[in-house]
């Protein structure tokens, strides 16, 4: 980009990718920047979001990397924002109560060491050191990831938001993009339903609405329905006292594993499966099962309520990887679209913000390029 001409840059979402790109974008000279949601900002899919940092499950090698730079680049994005984002550090724990269950995270660990990631095979007297309320009942194996931590969206929303807007970025809420002027492959303007906003380039970080909006131009995205809940509760006493997050299996195969966080103010945060199943049963009902199920393996929860949340639908490309970079058809649309965007955040805004303002190609995001579409 030139130096001396101001870049007009519209931003469409304002979810953890967009808030996180806007403020790095403010840092740079000459920028005119304007972030546009249909909502508030971190409703959709960031505030659904289970939100813990990690590469623990991410195959192959090169997106495992991907997730790992990313979550070590969030100490360098807290320490610049210096503010309270929510950052609880401590790991990830979690046992196996099958012998199926017990190799399958024993082999994954022995990957994960072998791809030089902080995680290690510990005993049942190891666990209960880290977490002495829990009652895991019978195990037959356990593991701790050390570097893992979990993030409250809110607390880092607000945090970021603060810091964009003080460095001269314009949030407008509540503002929904309805159409692009495009001609000569290259959007002019941004329409929407109450303004309309000349750009010289505009990123796409509207979550699963990504798909929608591309499609006006003519770019096709293609995602999968990716639904899941994450219930939360009422407040409880400090119940975790060193893990961030806590894997929990099921009474027995036919269930799924449960997975638990606690945020600062004493509420938990529970949801079952992969970070990847879907859920689409948000009935009180659900949650209240859910939360039974949890007091079995940590019953020092006491008498909390299950507070039920609504699905949140996940932006899943139709791959399950990151669609990042710009359109070959529309040179100056620039896509977002990523499920894991709490752990991606960090190194997505600060990569993109090089390529968008240097004219230079990541290599980083070579596999992830929208081009693996047309």
């Amino acid at each position: 980009m030139s130096s001396g001409k101001t870049t007009n840059i519209v931003i469409v979402g304002a979810g953890i990718i967009g808030i996180s790109i806007a403020y790095k974008l403010s840092h740079r000279k000459n920028t005119s920047i304007t972030v546009l949601d249909s909502e508030i900002p971190g409703c959709g899919a960031t505030a659904h979001s289970f939100a813990w940092v990690n590469a623990f499950g991410k195959d192959p090698r090169n997106y495992h990397t991907l997730n790992r730079r990313s979550l070590d680049m969030w100490y360098r994005l807290s320490e610049q924002l210096d503010g309270d984002i929510g950052m609880h550090l401590g790991g990830e724990l979690r046992w196996e109560n099958t012998q199926r269950g017990a190799k399958v995270l024993k082999d994954r660990v022995c990957q994960l060491q072998a791809w030089g990631y902080l995680c290690r095979i510990i005993s049942k007297e190891e666990l209960l050191t880290f977490e002495p309320e829990l009652t895991p009942g019978h195990v037959l194996a356990c593991s701790y990831a050390e570097a893992d931590f979990h993030i409250e969206t809110d607390k880092f929303i607000s945090v970021c938001l603060n810091k964009a807007i003080e460095n001269g970025v314009s949030i407008q809420s509540n503002t929904p993009v309805i159409d692009f002027s495009h001609n000569k492959g290259r959007v002019n303007s941004v329409i929407t339903s109450k303004s309309e906003y000349p750009c010289d380039i505009v990123i796409l970080s509207a979550g699963v609405n990504t798909t929608h909006l591309a499609a006006i131009v003519d770019v096709h995205i293609p995602q999968q329905c990716s639904p899941g809940i994450v219930i939360s509760t009422t407040k409880s006493k400090k119940v975790l006292h060193h893990a961030a997050v806590i894997h929990a299996p099921s009474k027995n195969e036919k269930h799924q594993h449960i997975h638990l966080r606690q945020l600062a103010d004493g509420t938990l945060r529970i949801g079952q499966g992969t970070q990847e199943g879907i859920n689409t049963d948000d009935s009180q009902e659900h949650a209240d099962t859910l939360l039974e199920n949890t007091k079995r393996f940590l019953p020092s929860i006491g008498d909390v309520s299950a507070i039920t949340n609504p699905v949140g639908y996940r932006p899943m490309p139709i791959d399950g990887y990151p669609i990042i970079g710009f359109t070959e058809s529309i040179s100056n649309l620039y896509i977002t679209f990523m499920h894991s965007g709490v752990t991606l955040a960090p190194l997505v805004s600060e990569m993109a913000t090089i390529e968008i303002m240097d004219g230079v190609s990541v290599d980083w995001f070579t596999p992830y390029r929208h081009s693996r579409f047309c």
